[in-house]
């Protein structure tokens, strides 16, 4: 049995859902992460590492809420929080003290942030943000590095000159510079203008550490920054409480200016926050009536802050707090990441590899430039680690861990949270060797 025809056997329930899906939806998704073919699988429930398609199949999950569940799915403490607070109401239109509690908690872990204001999306912090930093500067360009994601909103989409983006203005490009992840490029662009407003990046590297970034070079650019008097917007969104408390920036001993958060955040529900320092984030507040009309950012969202997304933050990030839940999911995924490696040596499938940061894993499906299975080189572009080997061996690659009872997130990372166990650990390098057996491409 093939393994699509293996897939389709295991899951009709998803299959007859999605016909009813592309009925309402554009290719039958609500994200674009979640489309794959034949068709992606529909969620029944989900419980600490593990989840239940319709059809009754368990599966093992590293997509983990797009990385926002560091304690896994329906954490007792969180679940519990959620189910008090849902009977004293869903939305107040109004301040209340569950959100004085959430920032308390916020700026606990991220002890450098003075103020900071709750938005609903991690998309939405990293726009707030930008507008701050120009704002606060004022001046009109935000360099940002090649390959870094900071949401789906115009002022951060362009990633290259000649890169199409059907639907975004091309006039906002004007204040926005892409560079090279090179310290020296940014020390002479840093010199050669004066129109700079700040420099934004996702501080583990590229797409969630995909292409990975060391330490060291969030640091060189913390010190170039504030030799020039620009400020530096740190993209935590996915490490944020995951990498350690306090993010990347903990680590690294690094004090952004900004700080963008969501995902673990709000315990798995929406939310996400903008916060660093008071002078900057002073343009979110009101004064006389001059300073209202010129110099005063409004921000506005329905939902920002509501209770619910409070409630489940607070219950999230207490214990996040400890720094436990990252020690033990940095622990299993390195485990992990060593396990398929292995997998891959005894293979021996030259340009393969798996790697990763903390709890976040990356997979490297074949590059087109050898190199010895497991030894993935620090200098293979970042056009080709953002794809991780060819499109068509991903797809086998994706149904045949599925088939095992694995769900990788888009079929080449994940996410491993406290809730994981040694045993899943083993049971996914089990299923990732049997995945490689099974795969069309590798023994044609």
């Amino acid at each position: 049995m093939s393994l699509e025809a293996r897939y389709r056997a295991l899951h009709p329930r998803s299959a007859a859902l999605y016909e009813q899906a592309l009925d309402h939806f554009p290719s039958g998704v609500t994200h674009d992460g979640r489309w794959m073919q034949p068709f992606p699988l529909a969620i029944e429930r989900a419980a600490g590492a593990y989840k239940w398609d319709l059809d009754g199949n368990q599966l093992i999950d590293y997509w983990q809420g797009h990385g926002a569940l560091l304690l896994g799915h329906s954490a007792p403490p969180v679940v519990t929080a959620v189910q008090q607070q849902i009977a004293c109401g869903t939305h107040y239109g109004g301040n209340h003290r569950l959100e004085i509690e959430w920032a308390a908690a916020v700026k606990a872990c991220f002890p450098h942030i003075e103020r900071l204001r709750f938005t609903s999306s991690g998309t939405e912090a990293t726009l707030l943000a930008l507008r701050l930093a120009r704002a606060y500067t004022r001046k009109p360009t935000v360099i940002r590095f090649a390959g870094h994601f900071h949401g789906w909103h115009d002022l951060l989409a362009q990633d290259a000159p000649d890169k199409r983006l059907p639907g975004t203005l091309p006039q906002l490009a004007a204040g926005l510079l892409v560079l090279p992840a090179v310290v020296e490029t940014l020390e002479q662009t840093l010199a050669a203008r004066d129109d700079i407003a700040a420099v934004v990046l996702e501080p583990s590297g590229a797409s969630y550490g995909t292409q990975p970034m060391p330490d060291a070079f969030l640091q060189q650019v913390r010190a170039l920054t504030e030799q020039r008097d620009v400020l530096l917007i740190c993209d935590e969104v996915v490490t944020g409480f995951r990498i350690a408390p306090g993010g990347v920036q903990q680590r690294a001993g690094v004090q952004a200016d900004l700080t963008a958060l969501a995902k673990i955040l709000a315990g798995g529900l929406p939310g996400g926050a903008v916060g660093g320092r008071a002078d900057v984030l002073r343009h979110l507040a009101f004064g006389d009536n001059s300073w209202n009309a010129h110099e005063k950012i409004v921000h506005q969202g329905t939902y920002n802050a509501n209770p619910l997304s409070a409630a489940a933050g607070i219950a999230a990030l207490a214990v996040a707090r400890t720094g436990v839940p990252q020690q033990r999911s940095s622990a299993l995924a390195q485990k992990l990441i060593a396990g398929l490696n292995d997998v891959l040596r005894r293979h021996r499938l030259s340009g393969w590899a798996a790697y990763g940061d903390a709890s976040i894993f990356h997979l490297m499906l074949g590059a087109s430039t050898p190199f010895p299975a497991g030894e993935l080189p620090t200098d293979l572009p970042l056009a080709e680690l953002k794809q991780g080997g060819s499109p068509e061996l991903h797809a086998q690659f994706r149904l045949a861990m599925l088939n095992q009872g694995v769900d990788l997130m888009r079929g080449k990372s994940g996410f491993v949270s406290a809730a994981h166990t040694e045993n899943d650990i083993a049971h996914t390098i089990a299923a990732f060797d049997a995945a490689l057996h099974e795969l069309p491409a590798l023994h044609a």
